[in-house]
C-alpha cells in the first residue's frame, strides 16, 4: 500500500498530461461510436440522424474562406463550389473532415472535464473555439497553396504535420488553462486564505 502511495506521489507531475490524453482518446472513441461517415464521405449521420446538411454547409464555408484568404495574398486559386483549383492544374476538394469540427468537439470535451470553475469555462471554451477555427483556416490555406507546387507533399502536410500540429495547439490551449488560469488562481486562493488566518 505504501509503495502505491509513493508511486502516486511521484507521478503527480504527470496527472494533468494523463488526464489530457485520456479525455482526448475517450472523446475520439465516443465520436467514432456516434458519428457514421468517414471524414472523406459526403453523407454523415449522428446516432442514425442525418446531419449531412450542416456538415456540408461548414465545408462550403471553409472552401469560401480559404478562397478569399488565398486571393487576398495574391494566389491564382479558382473556386468551383467546394473545390479549389489552380490554373497550373490540380485542386483540392474541401470536405467536412477539413473543417476542424471534430477537433473543436475534442477541445470542448477536454475543457469541460478539466478542473476549474464553470464561470471561466463559459468564456474560455468560446475563445478556444475561435483559436481552433482560425488555426484550421490557416492550416487548410497553407495546404491548398502548397499543393499547387508540391502535390506530392499533400499526404505529409495533411495526415502528419498539420494533423498533429492541430492537436499540439489544443494541448497548448489546455496547458494554458491548467497552468495559467487554474493553478495561478489556486495559488492566489491559498495566499489569501493564509493571509486571513494570520489576521485572525
Amino acid at each position: 500500500m505504501e509503495k502505491i502511495k509513493n508511486l502516486y506521489k511521484k507521478s503527480e507531475a504527470f496527472h494533468g498530461i494523463i488526464f489530457f490524453i485520456f479525455v482526448l482518446f475517450a472523446a475520439d472513441f465516443v465520436w467514432k461510436m456516434v458519428m457514421d461517415g468517414d471524414e472523406s464521405d459526403i453523407f454523415v449521420t449522428f446516432i442514425g440522424i442525418n446531419v449531412t446538411a450542416p456538415f456540408n454547409f461548414v465545408a462550403q464555408h471553409f472552401a469560401n474562406a480559404i478562397f478569399y484568404v488565398l486571393n487576398f495574398f495574391g494566389s491564382d486559386v479558382i473556386q468551383r463550389n467546394n473545390v479549389l483549383l489552380f490554373e497550373s492544374g490540380g485542386g483540392i476538394r474541401i470536405i467536412w473532415g477539413c473543417t476542424g469540427i471534430k477537433q473543436a468537439y475534442i477541445f470542448c470535451c477536454i475543457i469541460i472535464f478539466a478542473r476549474g470553475s464553470w464561470k471561466k469555462k463559459l468564456w474560455y471554451i468560446p475563445a478556444g473555439l475561435v483559436v481552433v477555427y482560425f488555426f484550421n483556416l490557416f492550416r487548410m490555406a497553407v495546404i491548398v497553396q502548397l499543393f499547387r507546387d508540391f502535390p506530392h507533399w499533400f499526404d505529409f502536410l495533411h495526415e502528419f504535420l498539420f494533423k498533429y500540429g492541430f492537436y499540439g495547439v489544443i494541448f497548448l490551449m489546455w496547458l494554458f488553462w491548467d497552468e495559467v488560469l487554474i493553478k495561478k488562481t489556486d495559488v492566489k486562493a491559498i495566499f489569501v486564505r493564509n493571509k486571513n488566518k494570520m489576521n485572525d
